[in-house]
């Protein structure tokens, strides 16, 4: 094992080394040059879509042939055409201030999935090579042969077009210590990460800059305008395609009360089966593993395959699992992301409640990904979208197809930003423009010397008086002018506490006049530590003696801010932690169980 690590860590140095040579040469690649290249390869693998989709299939025993085939066609196809008379050498953009420059980033080292293979390659070595950048591959070990085979097609071509050889790299040894390793090389410029949140996090950690992508546990609320017939038929459509392979694909339906019985029954009509609680709790058994983390057997099958595996009969042709769900947590296996042709039924009347029941799944281990709607109201539509914690809100489309900007105006991509929500660094569908550094040409537009000239002398300053648009005298306050404004700021103070306070799902009710109480004095007392608020607010009181205080829901941001604080968050086996705030909070023995 250690021999083939090491061989794994010599292979990457090499690989990264040599890419950055390459790139030296690539960088100096005119226009044309650079998409005449990109058009080769494109095309190339649109030849191939079929072979590497059945391929990438037979290896990693995920999805189905023809919808692989779809997405390599998707990658090759509509990304190449959406990108194609993008500008990325030289002047990009000029007006007569300010003239931007494209400049190249590098090496790029892109981690690729088991379960998008061929596609994500092909979609990060066109971007890539699109900005004038060379990339080195580290395929999955389970994907490595589909991987390998993309690459060396569109390298090979990319050749004959005067691409240097080795301006296209692929980890024929893959191990997490190779890609380790070739995450951290100081030849590396920037990381395209797609896969595990482990991944992820260690290439954020990596001290490079780093492009990754979160989970999607994607919820879908049907409103009762909708075209009910249409949203289950998109919903199938983006959740069995490729067997749900695609983060973006749905996972949990809500619908809306008044029309949830029709909802079910265009299911049923669509070849969607709904269990019964026995035959619920028995797939949900499989769905996770010893660990609560998603059961890898279960991904990318169909759902036949899935309930064949957990002991139980459905009908031939059954496209789809539905399960009632009573709530949202590890208590609650069907709320995960589940990465199959399985969706988690919900029931809630209204938007506000629906939007409410969304937010709390997209928490549970989706947060900056893609939520969906279907409705006839734009209005509502756009109301639902500013409550969402998601990079994207599909609406009255397949969320599958929708976020990658097959169905939408998105750009096209398979590498989705999940913004600040989730740790990424942006929420864009990622493109070769994040692979692009822009410089700025700027033109002096106002003489500095000519303002100097004109700023009053210090003694006109001095009786100069601050006055609004509307003429009020901004001088210093007197005393009784002071406490008038103290009181404004206290009240607007009030007012964003209590809607603070009221928009966050882990505060209870009773808590809130509390809560206020609590930061209201903080804020009267900018002496009291804040470490003492926050320990006070944790254990409600323990400092007293008093019994822990537990809470009910944990996130990633409530971790951070409990380590920066230098407090315990206390726990019980019915609180919902995020699967990123459980790995940050038991490496940092955060959590207190009572």
């Amino acid at each position: 094992m250690e021999e083939k690590q090491s061989t794994s860590q010599q292979e990457a140095e090499g690989a990264i080394e040599s890419a950055h040579l390459a790139f030296r040469e690539v960088a100096r690649f005119e226009q044309t040059k650079i998409d005449r290249i990109c058009e080769a390869m494109a095309n190339v693998a649109l030849r191939a879509a079929a072979r590497l989709g059945a391929m990438a299939c037979e290896e990693t025993g995920f999805g189905k042939p023809e919808d692989k085939q779809e997405k390599n066609r998707f990658a090759a196809e509509d990304v190449w055409n959406y990108f194609k008379n993008l500008k990325t050498v030289g002047v990009i953009k000029e007006t007569e201030s300010v003239v931007e420059i494209a400049s190249p980033r590098g090496v790029v080292a892109a981690i690729i999935p088991s379960t998008n293979p061929t596609s994500t390659a092909i979609f990060k070595i066109i971007i890539a090579v699109k900005s004038r950048n060379t990339i080195v591959l580290s395929p999955h070990p389970s994907a490595a042969r589909s991987i390998a085979e993309t690459a060396r097609i569109m390298r090979e071509v990319a050749v004959r077009e005067g691409l240097p050889p080795d301006a296209i790299g692929c980890l024929s040894n893959p191990t997490i210590e190779g890609t380790e390793t070739l995450m951290r090389h100081k030849r590396t410029a920037v990381i395209l990460a797609t896969g595990g949140i482990g991944l992820v996090r260690a290439a954020y950690s990596s001290g490079k800059p780093a492009f990754g992508v979160g989970p999607g546990n994607v919820p879908v609320f049907v409103e009762r305008t909708a075209n009910i017939e249409k949203a289950v038929s998109d919903i199938l459509t983006g959740t069995c395609f490729d067997n749900g392979t695609i983060c973006a694909s749905e996972q949990s339906i809500v619908a809306d009360a008044p029309v949830a019985a029709q909802i079910r029954e265009q299911f049923k009509a669509q070849g969607g089966h709904f269990l019964n609680q026995t035959e619920a709790d028995q797939v949900g058994a499989i769905l996770l593993t010893e660990q609560r983390t998603l059961n890898p057997n279960i991904v990318g099958k169909s759902a036949e395959y899935i309930a064949n595996l957990a002991g139980i009969s459905v009908p031939t042709g059954t496209r789809c699992l539905l399960a009632d769900c009573g709530g949202v947590g590890r208590d609650y296996p069907w709320s995960i992301e589940k990465l199959s042709p399985t969706l988690a039924f919900f029931v809630a009347d209204g938007i506000e409640a629906g939007a409410e029941r969304c937010l709390e799944i997209l928490q549970f281990g989706g947060m900056g990904h893609t939520a969906g709607m279907h409705t006839a109201s734009r209005e509502a539509a756009i109301r639902y979208g500013e409550q969402m914690p998601a990079s994207r809100v599909i609406i009255n489309s397949p969320t599958t197809h929708g976020a990658i900007g097959f169905s939408t105006a998105l750009a096209p991509s398979m590498t989705l930003g999940c913004g600040s929500w989730g740790g990424n660094v942006t929420s864009d569908n990622v493109s070769p423009i994040h692979l692009m550094d822009i410089k700025r040409v700027a033109f002096e537009t106002r003489s500095v010397s000519s303002l100097k000239s004109q700023a009053p002398s210090q003694s006109k300053i001095s009786d100069f008086k601050l006055k609004t648009s509307n003429g009020e005298d901004q001088r210093p306050k007197t005393e009784d002018q002071r406490n008038i404004k103290r009181e404004e700021i206290a009240a607007l103070v009030d007012k964003f506490l209590r809607n603070k306070i009221a928009d966050t799902p882990t505060m209870q009710s009773a808590n809130a006049e509390a809560e206020i109480a609590n930061r209201k004095s903080q804020i009267a007392n900018p002496e009291s530590p804040v470490k003492t608020i926050i320990h006070e607010l944790k254990t409600d009181g323990a400092t007293n003696g008093a019994k822990p205080k537990t809470v009910d829901f944990v996130s990633e941001t409530d971790v951070k801010t409990a380590i920066e604080t230098g407090v315990k968050i206390y726990v019980t086996a019915k609180t919902i932690i995020t699967p990123s705030a459980r790995d940050l909070g038991e490496e940092k023995e955060i959590f207190a169980k009572v």
